[in-house]
């Protein structure tokens, strides 16, 4: 008999990941969203193979703010390099930031949101009362502070970001846990002898996982659009090191004379934040517990 339920919910639990692939698929802005992604993605891992130029070094003599043409796609920088392979190099400082500074948010937030909607009492209290001072204070302000006390670098920039964005994870998990903890499942594993961290690493937090996963890949697109910010302040990653936000910045001076140069990185960071947006929108949609297609 043991046997048979363990196939059966087997079978069960294929049968839901089937259906929430089919659900995700069938959801058209998603899958291309999902292309934008992988796509860039791939430019990401081959940027040395995929660029025409080096992106720093390759300076073209008399070429400065020149417009696109054949041989140049994207035109040239205020200082002659070729813009096209700055925006390449620009997709891997944002990939990396984006999804390393969530996966920081995640881990940070998911342990936090646990802990405290499990445990409750004085725990609760204090850690609700650090995630509703983080969350009141203003985000884009905390990590202008950091970054500047820090110093510039992609590293600083990853965990300063990760460090700071996980407020929101925490309050969903929170909420959940509170919920869950009061389920059967639970209370059988208390009765079992379990330890409470067991209960959580192995029955409360595979429980909301969901949840998480939806809204990470929703804010993926919202890191990206802060390294940019820090990037365009000039507290990201060291120049001439080539991000989005970098060039966007660079472009400023010459917005009227030399449109292109802020035009194509902002163009970039448009696309990538709408297809992550896209992925978590039919992400909701296919994890959605209460649709049964």
């Amino acid at each position: 008999m043991t046997k048979a339920n363990a196939v059966l919910g087997t079978a069960g639990r294929f049968s839901t990941r089937r259906r929430a692939l089919r659900r995700f698929f069938a959801n058209r802005m998603a899958v291309v969203g999902l292309v934008v992604v992988l796509f860039l993605a791939v430019v990401a891992v081959f940027a040395p193979a995929l660029a025409p130029h080096h992106p720093n070094d390759d300076i073209f003599r008399g070429m400065r703010g020149v417009g696109p043409s054949w041989e140049h796609p994207l035109g040239f920088d205020h200082l002659g390099r070729d813009l096209l392979s700055r925006v390449i190099f620009g997709t891997r400082i944002a990939l990396t930031v984006g999804l390393l500074a969530t996966l920081i948010a995640v881990v940070i937030g998911v342990m936090v949101g646990a802990l405290a909607g499990y445990f409750g009492g004085w725990i609760d209290e204090a850690l609700s009362l650090l995630i509703d001072a983080l969350m009141a204070f203003p985000l884009i302000a905390l990590l202008i502070v950091l970054a500047a006390v820090l110093g510039p670098s992609l590293t600083t920039t990853i965990i300063v970001i990760g460090a700071t964005v996980w407020a929101r994870y925490a309050r969903v998990v929170r909420a959940e846990v509170m919920s869950l903890r009061e389920r059967d499942f639970v209370t059988a594993a208390k009765a079992l002898g379990s330890r409470d961290r067991r209960i959580i690493w192995r029955h409360v937090i595979p429980n909301v996982l969901t949840s998480v996963i939806v809204l990470a890949s929703l804010q993926v697109g919202s890191i990206i659009i802060l390294e940019s910010a820090l990037a365009f302040l000039g507290l990201s990653v060291r120049p001439p090191t080539a991000t989005w936000g970098g060039i966007l910045s660079d472009g400023r001076a010459f917005i009227l004379r030399y449109p292109h140069i802020a035009l194509f990185p902002g163009m970039m960071i448009v696309i990538t934040v709408l297809a992550f947006n896209f992925i978590g929108d039919g992400l909701r949609d296919a994890l959605d517990p209460h649709d049964k297609r």
